[in-house]
């Protein structure tokens, strides 16, 4: 059943039914349509233009018709209608007759859809949050299950200086907090309601806009109508939260995959978020972690593809907005199963301490306390830059670590460097003694990570508040 068939003799063809109709992917807004319906039908109701057995015969069939929503029973694939607002036409009409076709007055597909995507961009919202702080959570259980393992830090993908494995989880956990806020700003912005507005010049019957905003959880009604029906900035803001924050899984799943390759050797994926070769029986591929980082351009395509969709449209809507919706709903699909196969493989991994260390011993990384060691001796920092240099050749020449030289082949290069260096170049020492806030010592670190306990203490408290 069209919602606009009296101006027309034809029906639509085929082929332009296939690429018009929109229920194959609106319908997952089903609950959204009917909720907004439902406080359309209360506005209607109060400014005279339904009387009350007409409301409470609405009401009483919409209430009905969620009730199936919300159970997954209504029949989508046997449908020819067009989207998911002609869907729920038709089918409160096959419900209680001609009552149902007063539902729409005063009311346009422009404003409904725009009312019926926020709705359902924020409820996803919510569902991100808690995808986000569970991943933060396995990045904390990871980093307590292996607090004290060292392993070595990579500036252009070459060790530069030793970090505990701790420090390396909370650096992804300040990402995804920032993904957290930027969601939850993007949440703030999307909280007004456009319904009311109409196609594009709000609605001549006397309904209570700020009632209708209440009733639906917003906090406002949208102030301009040709903004409000063809406004798609919330989306785009969905698609740049997760395009940002698929690209700090993309990176976390880029420092993983090579961790756990045979040239690192740093840690082991479990069994379940790996697969095998059809050839090489030897093979455990990190297949998760590599599909991870793929998703992250798909998510970054939807973004783009939305951005060059809107650039050119004219005030109000024009039928191109209806391309926003399957390119959000998978970038949230795609989004939520990289979280949540994120905390699997944190979960399941474990790091080979002994491996990590000795590699963390390597390529020269203690070079620069080397170099702060002459610092406090009074040597400009410059020349013992230089100095310091000179002794990584010195031991490359041999085949050793700089702490494997003999105290006589460091006098080569000064004979400022005493016995008391060789404590100074220790592993331990080079990583403790960066005991700076946000450093990799043992205490800037347990502090850290004690505090990150505590904010995400606070955040599922919180989210359980709002969840009852």
């Amino acid at each position: 059943m069209a919602l606009w068939g009296g101006r027309f003799t034809q029906g639509s063809s085929q082929m332009f039914k296939q690429v018009n109709d929109s229920l194959p992917f609106d319908q997952v807004m089903a609950v959204e349509d009917i909720t907004g319906s439902i406080a359309w039908a209360n506005a209607i109701a109060k400014a005279g233009v339904l009387n009350e057995q007409e409301h409470v015969t609405l009401v009483d069939a919409l209430q009905k018709l969620l009730t199936q929503a919300q159970a997954g029973e209504l029949d989508f694939a046997a449908s020819q209608e067009e989207d998911i607002h002609s869907f729920m036409e038709a089918a409160l009409i096959d419900a209680i007759g001609d009552t149902a076709k007063k539902l729409h007055t005063g009311r346009s597909r422009n404003d409904q859809v725009a009312t019926d995507f926020r709705l359902w961009t924020q409820r996803h919202i919510n569902a991100l949050e808690s995808d986000l702080l569970n991943l933060i959570q396995a990045l904390l259980k990871s980093a307590s299950r292996f607090q004290s393992v060292i392993l070595p830090g990579y500036t252009h993908l070459q060790r530069a200086q030793p970090i505990r494995y701790p420090h390396w989880c909370l650096a992804y956990v300040e990402m995804l907090k920032r993904d957290l806020s930027r969601l939850r700003d993007a949440k703030i912005r999307m909280d007004q309601s456009p319904l009311g507005c109409g196609a594009l010049a709000g609605t001549t019957y006397p309904v209570d806009r700020q009632s209708i905003a209440d009733e639906l959880g917003f906090s406002a009604p949208c102030l301009n109508s040709l903004d409000a029906v063809s406004d798609r900035d919330f989306v785009l803001e969905l698609l740049f939260c997760a395009s940002t924050s698929m690209m700090h899984l993309s990176r976390m799943a880029e420092d993983l995959i090579f961790y756990n390759s045979g040239e690192a050797g740093f840690l082991k994926l479990s069994d379940n978020v790996t697969s095998g070769s059809s050839l090489m029986p030897q093979k455990k591929n990190p297949d998760a972690l590599e599909l991870m980082r793929g998703k992250c351009g798909r998510v970054f395509g939807h973004l783009q593809s939305l951005l060059v969709t809107m650039k050119g449209l004219p005030l109000a809507y024009n039928k191109d907005m209806q391309e926003d919706k399957e390119g959000a709903m998978d970038a949230v699909k795609q989004w939520h199963i990289c979280l949540s196969i994120g905390v699997e493989v944190l979960d399941g991994l474990a790091l080979n301490a002994e491996r990590c260390r000795q590699a963390a011993q390597q390529g020269y990384a203690n070079a620069t306390e080397l170099a702060d060691y002459l610092v406090d001796k009074n040597i400009p920092f410059r020349t013992a830059h230089d100095i310091a240099g000179k002794a990584v050749l010195l031991a490359l020449e041999n085949h050793c670590a700089i702490e494997d030289l003999s105290l006589a082949q460091l006098h080569t290069v000064s004979s400022d460097i005493e016995q008391d260096v060789y404590a100074i170049l220790a592993l331990d020492h080079l990583v403790d003694k960066r005991n700076v806030l946000g450093g990799t010592g043992a205490q800037p670190v347990n502090d850290a990570l004690f505090a990150a306990h505590e904010w995400l203490d606070g955040e599922l408290t919180r989210q359980g508040d709002v969840d009852g």
